[in-house]
């Protein structure tokens, strides 16, 4: 197969993130991370994004547990309060070499075909 290092490369990364993909899959999930991406570093306790989700209090603690266990969003304990909080330093890195690989495949597959290449630069896709 031509280009089956370059597939096998993009296997390997998406099965890597699967787990990241899956948790942020959810438009509820995806509320909840918006809400904690506003909330800053100090992140925000289950009664506020409760409130803001619009969700029962045992709908909120599956979706943080979802997210917790895909390593997306952490709890930090202050007194009698938690605050959950996003940390990107686990998925950033995988994510940012899935793209470069995908890059890498789409500037090999297009790399007799200027114009697409052009439209894929656009796009923001790295072909360097």
């Amino acid at each position: 197969m031509k280009y089956q290092d370059e597939y096998m490369a993009i296997y390997e990364d998406f099965k890597a993130s699967s787990k990241f993909f899956q948790a942020i899959g959810n438009e509820t999930r995806q509320g909840i991370l918006l809400f904690l991406i506003q909330s800053g570093e100090k992140g925000a306790r289950v009664n506020e994004i409760t409130e803001n989700a619009h969700l029962s209090r045992p709908a909120v603690s599956h979706h943080l547990n979802v997210l917790k266990d895909a390593g997306i969003i952490h709890c930090r304990p202050e007194g009698t309060s938690h605050y959950y909080f996003i940390d990107i330093r686990k998925h950033l890195p995988l994510l940012s070499k899935l793209n470069k690989d995908v890059g890498e495949f789409l500037k090999e597959y297009y790399k007799n075909d200027a114009e697409e290449l052009k439209v894929l630069g656009k796009l923001g896709v790295p072909l360097d």
